[in-house]
């Protein structure tokens, strides 16, 4: 997918970008093969990342440069909490998992490192930083929803998460994206980022969180 020129340089610069998009997990989802208990597991630790990515995103709210990048990390904020939160609140519900239920439920260590690790970028780190630490998770689900929206069976069990990844709002989302993540790398970098010393630590920060993206897939297969 084009989410924009800087996602698609640092995605080809991350070594397990297919085992997280192409992941085990995502293609059991795709061809509806994944046990139900493994999708709920995920599910539950999925709705505790996205309390925590909330709270990265509106971190980047306090990092931002200017209005226009505060706008759109708090637009971002909303679509989590309001959106795509309550995905996993039905799907839950309908299995006799209710919100106070999923809050009790402990977090995983892989999920405590991955979501620890993007708000320390974001704490120790600039604005940038952070976005780099963010859009592996944001722009990876744009593509695995997009490639499954198209290639997924068309019975499988699993249709309703793929079609939020699919639908419009969700890759209108990420094209939102990818132009913030262009437009704040311009905007500090210039037209020339890769040439900038602080590139190698920014492809860094998207490396390893898809690398922790990897490992939040194997909660859900372990």
């Amino acid at each position: 997918m084009s989410y924009g020129r800087t996602f698609a340089l640092w995605r080809a610069a991350a070594p397990e970008w297919d085992a997280y998009t192409r992941h085990g997990f995502v293609q059991a989802l795709g061809d509806g093969s994944l046990p139900r208990a493994a999708f709920l597991t995920y599910l539950v630790q999925d709705y505790l990342f996205l309390i925590q990515f909330s709270r990265a995103w509106a971190l980047a709210v306090v990092k931002a440069g200017d209005l226009q990048e505060m706008r759109a990390c708090s637009a971002t904020v909303h679509a989590l909490l309001d959106q795509e939160m309550a995905l996993h609140v039905q799907t839950c519900a309908a299995a006799g998992i209710d919100t106070a239920a999923m809050l009790a439920t402990p977090e995983a260590v892989g999920n405590m490192a991955y979501t620890r690790y993007v708000l320390e970028a974001g704490y120790s780190g600039d604005f940038l930083d952070l976005l780099a630490a963010l859009m592996p998770c944001v722009l990876g689900y744009g593509e695995i929803g997009a490639r499954l929206g198209r290639e997924g069976a068309p019975d499988t069990p699993y249709r309703d998460w793929i079609d939020t990844y699919a639908g419009d709002d969700y890759q209108q989302t990420c094209r939102a994206a990818g132009a913030l993540l262009d437009d704040a790398v311009r905007k500090r970098l210039g037209d020339a980022p890769q040439s900038s010393p602080r590139w190698a630590a920014l492809v860094h920060h998207f490396a390893t969180a898809t690398r922790l993206e990897v490992g939040f897939w194997d909660l859900g297969t372990a």
